[in-house]
């Protein structure tokens, strides 16, 4: 599986090193381990990120860690924890409290900060693998990353002049128009025209470079009119330009059934933030789960690599869970990095080590420990 490249590569790299919160320790760990089996010639530059930084000092993302990301080829990310806002104001510090801070996902500010646009979730089973749905899925996810519902455009209370601004332009806003401001609550999906169309080409161009066959836009401008019927016009005139690729749309719900139903007649899918984050988890779980799960937030500047799965705090430590995530966000990196033959190492021994079958994690219904699983892909290296 190659992905959109960066650059050709070079002697040697500044990759940052965020391992965050719970299990991203571990799973980084495991990755370090496979990474130094291939010979990167990288230096490895810890980030601060995550829940205790939030705790501490307010921020998940601190300036330091957004100044570390400006200065570095490409970074690797574990896991985060993420909470309500309530709940997430309650656990810091005693200094801190009241003092209106309010709690955003730092992978989420991470994408808006550097652009990173593109969220490339590819979904492949690799022979063997006891929990794959069927073994001859190979799935490409385009997810947009910087817009949509995830854009942060949100108010709880509702402002007065929100409500009356809606009440003006909106008829459908009637029955919430008497509602009291702390009674209801208003998330805006904001969709533009330049952010469809880079992700959707951004699709397409895979596509093309990568011998796939077909192109799914997935939509429901149905029902949402203004923002999806944005996404899907934008989609029919970028398809022009590929008459070689099958165009194909699909509304979210119908998608996750026929996903199901005929995963085969699927090839490259893109979508809006949210349907792309429902769909990808869908996708990843018919090829073993989350520990399978990898992930690229790119950007032309940057690239961020994690798996999907969150922090599994009550793991932390234990070294119990599935790395292979990790180590295929790390093959990623290094196909963007331009470091191909590496790259092909490693998912070459990750594929053996699986179906093979002598190791495995508890996902899979093993007993290994995540860094014996590392180890195991090493070996093969």
């Amino acid at each position: 599986m190659k992905i959109i490249m960066a650059c050709q590569s070079k002697k040697h790299y500044r990759i940052g090193w965020l391992p965050g919160d719970g299990i991203g320790q571990d799973v980084m760990e495991a990755a370090r381990i496979v990474l130094d089996k291939v010979q990167l010639d990288a230096e490895y530059i810890h980030g601060d990120i995550g829940w205790e930084f939030w705790c501490k000092e307010g921020d998940a993302l601190p300036k330091r860690t957004i100044e570390l990301l400006q200065n570095v080829d490409a970074a690797l990310f574990g896991a985060i924890t993420s909470k309500p806002t309530k709940a997430a104001e309650e656990e810091l510090v005693p200094e801190l409290k009241g003092k209106g801070l309010v709690y955003r996902s730092p992978i989420v500010r991470m994408r808006q900060l550097f652009d990173l646009y593109i969220c490339l979730r590819p979904c492949k089973a690799y022979p063997g693998n006891p929990l794959n749905y069927r073994e001859d899925i190979d799935l490409v996810v385009f997810r947009e990353n910087t817009e949509d519902l995830y854009a942060g455009v949100e108010f709880h209370p509702v402002p007065e002049e929100i409500k009356e601004v809606l009440k003006k332009h909106s008829k459908n806003f009637e029955p919430f128009v008497n509602l009291e401001a702390d009674q209801f609550a208003i998330s805006c999906k904001i969709n533009t025209r330049k952010g469809s169309e880079r992700i959707i080409r951004a699709a397409f161009e895979y596509a093309r470079k990568n011998g796939r066959k077909k192109v799914t836009i997935v939509h429901k401008a149905n029902v949402v009119r203004a923002t999806d019927g944005l996404f899907l016009e934008t989609a029919k005139v970028v398809a022009k330009d590929y008459p070689e690729i099958q165009y194909d749309e699909a509304n979210v719900d119908a998608i996750t059934m026929w996903l199901l139903k005929n995963p085969n007649n699927y090839d490259v899918l893109v979508a809006p933030n949210l349907y792309g984050d429902i769909v990808s988890d869908l996708c990843a779980q018919m090829v073993g789960g989350l520990g399978f799960g990898c992930s690229g937030n790119i950007g032309e500047k940057l690239a961020v690599f994690e798996p999907t799965h969150g922090s599994a705090p009550k793991y932390a430590g234990q070294y119990k869970v599935n790395p292979i995530a990790t180590i295929l966000a790390a093959k990623m990196m290094l196909d963007w990095l331009g470091e191909t033959e590496k790259a092909q190492l490693i998912e070459n021994a990750v594929a053996e080590v699986i179906k093979e079958g002598k190791v495995r994690t508890y996902d899979m219904g093993g007993s290994n420990t995540t860094l014996e699983m590392a180890r195991a892909i090493a070996d093969k290296i």
